[in-house]
């Protein structure tokens, strides 16, 4: 679903764990994907992928992912591709429609009820004024 065009990556150093390598070896992967480049996808799931992706665009517009769970870098790769798939299969599953539902007339006086009660359990948390004699 993504040409290999589409994507683009580097290694640069990870912070966390790794004790000294940590400072000497590029493990961290940014990836980057081209969004337009991306074919096959209906208008809808294309505004979904827009609107998931939104917060992870770099300044060319290109998707940003990165990922430094692991000290290897292949496998850093691997993890930051895997993003990407679950990032696209969220964006291609359509959202169920919410069919709006009127809540009982035995609700709502459940509901009015229980806000009475709430508000008198927290007046009797109130503090006490000393009575002046």
């Amino acid at each position: 679903m993504v040409p290999a065009g589409a994507l683009s990556w580097r290694a640069v150093r990870s912070s966390g764990p790794g004790g000294q390598n940590v400072n000497k070896v590029a493990s961290k992967v940014e990836l980057r994907v081209s969004l337009e480049r991306i074919h096959g996808l209906d208008p809808g799931a294309r505004a979904r992928l827009d609107a998931l992706a939104a917060t992870r665009l770099d300044a060319a517009g290109r998707l940003l992912v990165t990922s430094q769970r692991t000290r290897d870098q292949a496998r850093n790769l691997e993890d930051a591709r895997e993003k990407v798939r679950r990032l696209l299969e969220k964006a291609l599953r359509e959202p169920k429609r919410r069919r709006p539902t009127v809540a009982s007339p035995a609700a709502r006086d459940r509901r009015v009820r229980l806000k009475k009660q709430a508000a008198e359990r927290k007046r009797g948390r109130a503090r006490v004024e000393p009575e002046d004699d």
